[in-house]
């Protein structure tokens, strides 16, 4: 039998959480219920009490309330949550976890679930469900669920919500896991621009023998990413698609973050770097681009994303960047360049066809990069066929220990 977590401030409520433990017990399993709440009594009786999750921080509950700074009372709740959470995970004792909240249980919920690995059943009820959630599910895969109303007791709206949002965690604890591959593991950084040159060497790679996990280099892919490679499961790195740096320097809203491409240097994983998609800057609706921008080089991607070129100046910055993360390399490495465009729209005749500017970003991040790191030039775009199969050649040859079966 299966035990879910139910985690939630229970503070002089409770109802909807009660409602939630009935509903997962009617459906043959069993339930922990933890309060992170820190204002008046719990409305049902929990079986890990608010102060077991101050303690978990390093703080006494009685402290903690007499400060009423609520601020300080979410960020220790969510500390202790997730310490417990994790501990009750590693130990076995919970196999799902759910969580009910506003802005303030939201944020204690998702810390607890972000402390559990992937694939761990997580569920947040939440009336932040919506817009950018990206602070609360970080690089972990938290369903978030909209509770439509606010969690303020039991109606005809909740009710029914409530009880599909615990069946949806009976129904991920209860799914069954299929059987793991016990091949070596390659990931991949892949743009809607780079997809035929991944595509390409993904199955010269999984010929090989290895299983090739593909990103979306969207900024959680690519820092999703960069986490599994820092985990140590991950054989060797084809990251074409380094773009998320031209949104971290210039502005645009698929970056990264400051760390992006630092794991496999810094662990000496085998990996191939390339500049594809540094060719963009990726923004929402043309009304979302900052007036600052006025002038520059645009392209209508869809309807939601408006991409714009970088300029010669960005670029050789960006190959400054680069050249300044390949050099962590404490394991071999090899940097591939596509002399005719790294994307579709900047091949040759595409609409961000910019020589100039990719002799920028190829000059700047050659001039910066150590000396004993090896580059290959190509003369082609990063979507044609030879490019695709030296990337993946290339990575074959720096895994000579670690070839797939």
């Amino acid at each position: 039998m299966s035990t879910i977590a139910i985690l939630g401030t229970l503070d002089t409520k409770g109802a909807e959480h009660g409602f939630v433990a009935e509903e997962i017990r009617a459906k043959g399993h069993q339930t922990l219920i933890i309060d992170v709440g820190t204002i008046g009594e719990p409305g049902i009786k929990p079986d890990i009490t608010r102060a077991e999750v101050a303690k978990a921080a390093g703080m006494e509950i009685e402290k903690l309330v007499a400060k009423r700074d609520r601020g300080e009372a979410v960020a220790t709740m969510a500390k202790g949550a997730a310490v417990v959470v994790s501990a009750l995970a590693a130990e076995g004792k919970i196999n799902g976890i759910i969580s009910l909240g506003g802005g303030g249980g939201t944020a204690i919920g998702t810390a607890a679930m972000r402390s559990l690995k992937i694939g761990f059943p997580k569920i947040m009820v939440s009336t932040l469900a919506s817009g950018n959630t990206s602070a609360y599910l970080g690089v972990k895969d938290i369903v978030m669920f909209p509770s439509i109303v606010d969690i303020a007791g039991l109606n005809r709206i909740s009710r029914p919500l409530l009880a599909r949002a615990a069946g949806a965690i009976c129904g991920m604890v209860e799914a069954r896991e299929p059987a793991v591959s016990d091949k070596p593991v390659i990931v991949a950084s892949q743009f809607g621009n780079t997809t035929a040159c991944v595509d390409r060497a993904r199955g010269i790679l999984e010929e090989a023998g290895f299983e090739v996990v593909v990103f979306a280099a969207v900024g959680t892919g690519g820092r999703t990413m960069e986490s599994l490679i820092e985990s140590g499961m991950v054989a060797g790195v084809l990251d074409i698609t380094t773009t998320e740096w031209a949104d971290e320097l210039v502005g645009g809203v698929l970056n990264a973050g400051p760390t992006r491409l630092e794991a496999a240097a810094r662990r000496g994983v085998p990996a191939i770097i390339s500049t594809g998609c540094l060719d963009m800057v990726n923004f929402g609706p043309p009304d979302t681009v900052p007036a600052k921008f006025q002038g520059r080089r645009f392209y209508q991607h869809n309807p939601q994303v408006t991409l714009m070129r970088t300029t010669p100046e960005e670029n050789s910055e960006l190959g400054r960047i680069l050249a300044e993360k390949i050099n962590l390399s404490t394991g071999p490495v090899t940097v591939l360049l596509p002399l005719r465009g790294g994307s579709v729209i900047s091949a040759p005749d595409g609409p961000f066809h910019w020589p100039e500017a990719d002799q920028a970003l190829y000059e700047s991040l050659q001039k910066n990069l150590r000396k004993d790191i090896r580059v290959i030039e190509l003369d082609c775009a990063i979507n044609d066929r030879p490019f695709a199969e030296a990337c993946a050649r290339e990575l074959l040859s720096l895994l000579p220990k670690q070839r797939g079966k």
